[in-house]
């Protein structure tokens, strides 16, 4: 709101409480609207391995103009359809290795909750029906309208002089107007409709965020966040319907990771250009990871240009990531153990050599900076710090960034190498203990070690 920076911290010294637009489930979330949820994804990680408590809000919009729109068209029920599209979201998600939220609420489950905001609005004076039952918030009757938008008072005025109405739930960007907060039930919308004190029909789109916002985490929490394009009208107007029906702050702060680009042009219907993460990983051997690692790679205030190229690139840095991951875990001594937990890997007393890379990661969400210093942490691994903390350190960068490594490959042993390690398994079958300790001394020397288990053995270039 006042495009400050500002340390953030819990309003009640306990959780830090934040709400995230969600998804709007008619189709399938395309790259663009996973940048927005992936960088809040790593803000709350960050906040969470850096010692923090958070309590995560994101919302699912099941009910709008489109989800109607398309349901009606496809010939399903409405909560069959946004079921299908809401699943293969949580799908995305996991792929992209995003936290679930703590709290997932939708706008259908919560409409008692909205008409109970609209009749707090109307009874308050800053609401109004119209004719055919729809009610629309006064925007002339919330004086600080239009300030995180940065909106040109004369812009304002020349709205409120003349008394438009938006009814859609999405107007045009430059259009000031009265919006809807209760849409009267038409022909178009089906069986699609609830009862109110205005008649049948639905809440409009801005109204659920706010309705939900103050279930979860009350009129005022410490951060809200949503995509650049939902500053305005979306968010402008959750901050007018929420302080003048709830009271209190509503958002302490606010955060918007910038638009995607897509091979330096606009992500659009008519460029074909909207690629979801199934169309991607249909290159060859791509990645949902490499595509979390692509998202992440620029400061979320700069707009991101995605290329293939990019893909490629993350693919190789990834990759770099494994191989030094197993040097780390030798020299600490954990090659045969398995990472720490999430949970184990939040508040460490030391990061060693890689607590640049969360400093940064800390300094305003810097994502570029943090990788730059992960790697520069791992080029001074070998020489700096305990090897133990640095193993651990490199494993709490990555979970703060929610990278998960791809699994080394491991290159398939020559026919002489197999022949010496069946002869040293026979030897051990016949308790030859001094013949198969040779065997190993010679696969040693051919550039292989074997590792003894319940099923055989296991081959493993040195």
């Amino acid at each position: 709101m006042t495009r400050e920076m500002r340390e953030l911290q819990p309003a009640d010294g306990k959780v830090f409480g934040f709400y995230c637009c969600g998804p709007t489930v008619y189709g399938p979330a395309h790259i663009g609207n996973f940048r927005t949820f992936v960088l809040n994804d790593v803000f709350r990680r960050v906040m969470e391995v850096s010692g923090l408590r958070t309590r995560h809000v994101r919302n699912i919009t099941d009910v709008d103009d489109k989800t109607i729109r398309d349901s009606q068209a496809a010939g399903m029920s409405l909560s069959e359809f946004t079921r299908k599209w809401t699943e293969r979201f949580h799908r995305d998600c996991e792929a992209l290795n995003c936290l679930k939220p703590h709290i997932e609420p939708s706008a259908v489950e919560h409409i008692p909750e909205q008409i109970e905001m609209i009749e707090a609005l109307v009874e308050k004076g800053h609401a109004y029906s119209s004719d055919d039952g729809s009610v629309y918030f006064r925007i002339a009757s919330f004086p600080e309208y239009g300030k995180l938008a940065r909106l040109d008072q004369q812009e304002l005025e020349l709205g409120r002089t003349q008394d438009q109405r938006a009814n859609a739930d999405e107007y045009e960007k430059d259009s000031v107007s009265d919006f809807v907060l209760w849409k009267a039930r038409r022909p178009e919308d089906g069986e699609n409709y609830w009862e109110s004190p205005w008649g049948q029909g639905r809440p409009g789109w801005h109204l659920e965020c706010s309705a939900m916002s103050f279930k979860y985490l009350g009129e005022s929490f410490d951060l809200h966040s949503g995509g650049e394009d939902l500053k305005f009208p979306h968010h402008e107007n959750e901050i007018a319907q929420s302080r003048c029906a709830c009271g209190g702050h509503f958002a302490r702060a606010w955060f918007h990771p910038r638009f995607l680009m897509v091979d330096g042009e606009k992500m659009s219907k008519s460029l074909n250009n909207l690629h979801t993460l199934e169309d991607i990983e249909r290159d060859p051997g791509a990645t949902a990871m490499e595509v979390r690692y692509v998202l992440i790679s620029a400061h979320y205030r700069k707009q991101l240009n995605f290329t293939f190229d990019g893909l490629h690139a993350a693919r190789e840095a990834l990759g770099k990531l494994t191989r030094s991951e197993a040097l780390l875990a030798q020299a600490a001594g954990r090659e045969d153990e398995k990472p720490p937990s999430y949970r184990e890997l939040c508040r460490l007393e030391s990061l060693g050599v890689f607590a640049p890379a969360l400093t940064a990661l800390n300094e305003d969400l810097n994502t570029a900076e943090g990788l730059g210093q992960l790697f520069k942490g791992l080029r001074v691994a070998a020489v700096e710090g305990d090897p133990l903390v640095n193993w651990l350190g490199f494993h709490a960068v990555l979970a703060a960034l929610g990278l998960q490594l791809p699994e080394p490959e491991v290159p398939e042993a020559p026919s002489e190498v197999v022949a010496l390690a069946e002869k040293r398994q026979q030897a051990r079958i016949e308790k030859d203990w001094a013949g198969a300790d040779a065997f190993r001394d010679e696969l040693n020397k051919l550039g292989w070690s074997v590792k003894d288990g319940q099923n055989g053995y296991e081959l493993k270039p040195l």
